[in-house]
């Protein structure tokens, strides 16, 4: 079925569709924003990244207001189905309406994240017949990959900082209330090497369940990385001489990882290696039995190399490995089932003589993310470990206050829809903007999707209509 565009913002979800705009490929959808604006009348900023900020002027009757931010990014997540031709950096999107009312793009991620937010920014811009205060419409770039458009915004972009709506976050009757900030921690450590004539081991560890460091930090699941030094340290507790000469594990630094590799040389007999391995595996798999059941350990001999990590410096890797946090932290006393901070040692690997740690940090309070940070450099400083911290952004915590949260809940309870409010341990670009303006009121709105990330991807275009009506009113509403 034929995409109707039978209103505006359905015109401009077509019309940005029409454009390739994966992260790090916005700037013709930037210009197409900074078009709109010139074309419109309006005063605009476009910055060095291509993040874009249109104002409009308040409504009459509205002039004293404080104005509001709305923002959502321009960039998409580019998949597709291996049978599908398409190519992300010149092809439009081919949408179409599936038989249930459905918006989809055929074999393709669809775009509606956060297209949906973009349309209707442009639609409210173009329409001069709504009332509604100031407006300050924020259309970032590089979401996907780390806020780092939202990260790159400068505070005089800005007038005051209070009111905030954030169009990222949909589901039509519910709204997010607290979000988690973020770092990316790397420990490193240049490696000594001397000669070898021991024996050589692979610790392996396989069968864990793994999942995504936000969604699932809090299920205990077991990080493969931190299991194969766990082995690797108390076999070296057992038989003193225990070295590395590799390790590799994880795939991405905010995935838990499922599978790793530690290899070891030392003098001790095999079979009593074996089976001292055995009951490490064994401690190990009664731990996890119920929340990660399918954990798989096991030593295998493996050719001996000629060169293996000097005994110090192999003794250093493993306690400090042994003894990093990692995992779940913290969680919410007011928000039932919210992490508010954790860590996840997502990536290990040895490379030109060096070890490399990818730790990922998530804290909703920027003081649980100072401790973490100040834990692991503590260990790093003791253990001889280099440490850096790079992409820090702040999160959003909750706050039981919120006029704007009263505004779309009375909007949605005179539409017959209870309002829900949401939290997630994952980071969005609202916690950079609180981090920027500390008294930022927030709410996040947009109407029900589906299958984000995936070919899958479908917006359900009768509640894309409602929430546009409801964001509409909320406007209205926010005097």
């Amino acid at each position: 079925m034929e995409f109707q565009l039978n209103s505006r913002y359905r015109y401009y979800f077509k019309q940005i569709s029409d454009i390739p705009r994966g992260s790090r490929n916005e700037k013709a959808v930037s210009d197409y924003v900074v078009g709109f604006a010139k074309d419109h009348g309006y005063e605009y900023v476009q910055d060095e990244v291509y993040n874009v900020v249109v104002y409009k002027p308040a409504a009459p009757g509205y002039e004293d207001s404080d104005p509001i931010i709305l923002q959502a990014h321009m960039d998409i997540v580019c998949e597709k189905n291996k049978d599908v031709e398409h190519d992300f950096e010149k092809d439009p999107l081919d949408l179409y309406v599936d038989e249930n009312g459905w918006l989809r793009a055929r074999g393709t991620t669809l775009g509606a994240d956060d297209g949906y937010g973009v349309a209707y920014m442009l639609a409210i811009l173009e329409d001069k017949t709504l009332k509604h205060p100031a407006l300050e419409c924020t259309f970032t770039v590089m979401e996907e990959i780390g806020l780092f458009g939202a990260i790159a915004l400068k505070k005089e972009y800005f007038k005051t900082g209070t009111r905030y709506i954030n169009l990222d976050s949909g589901g039509e009757d519910r709204t997010c209330v607290s979000s988690s900030g973020g770092a990316r921690a790397v420990l490193k450590k240049k490696l000594e090497f001397t000669e070898n004539k021991d024996n050589a081991y692979r610790i392996e560890i396989r069968g864990l369940k793994g999942g995504h460091s936000a969604g699932a930090i809090h299920t205990e699941k077991g990080n493969a990385i931190l299991l194969a030094a766990r082995v690797g340290e108390e076999l070296r507790v057992k038989y003193n001489d225990i070295r590395l000469f590799d390790l590799n594990g994880g795939m991405k630094f905010n995935a838990i990882p499922r599978e790793a590799d530690l290899c070891i040389v030392t003098k001790a007999d095999k079979d009593e290696l074996f089976k001292e391995a055995e009951k490490i595996f064994d401690s190990i798999y009664q731990e996890l039995k119920y929340s990660d059941e399918g954990f798989n350990g096991k030593i295998i001999s493996i050719d001996r190399p000629d060169k293996a990590v000097k005994q110090e410096r192999s003794d250093e890797i493993l306690k400090l490995m042994y003894t990093m946090p990692n995992g779940f932290q913290h969680r919410s006393m007011v928000l039932e089932g919210l992490t508010v901070a954790s860590l996840n040692a997502g990536v290990a690997y040895i490379e030109n003589g060096e070890l490399f740690i990818d730790d990922l940090i998530r804290s909703a309070a920027p003081s649980h993310g100072d401790i973490m940070i100040h834990q692991l450099q503590i260990l790093c400083d003791t253990f001889g470990f280099d440490f850096e911290v790079h992409d820090r952004y702040y999160g959003w915590d909750y706050s039981k206050e919120s006029k704007m949260r009263l505004v779309l809940k009375e909007v949605l309870k005179e539409r017959g829809i209870e309002m829900q409010e949401r939290a997630t341990h994952g980071g969005l670009e609202c916690g950079i903007f609180k981090g920027m303006f500390p008294e930022l009121d927030i709410i996040t709105y947009g109407p029900i999707a589906k299958g984000e990330h995936t070919p899958d991807e479908a917006l359900d275009l009768a509640s894309f209509d409602r929430s546009y009506e409801n964001l509409v009113k909320v406007l209205e509403r926010a005097r």
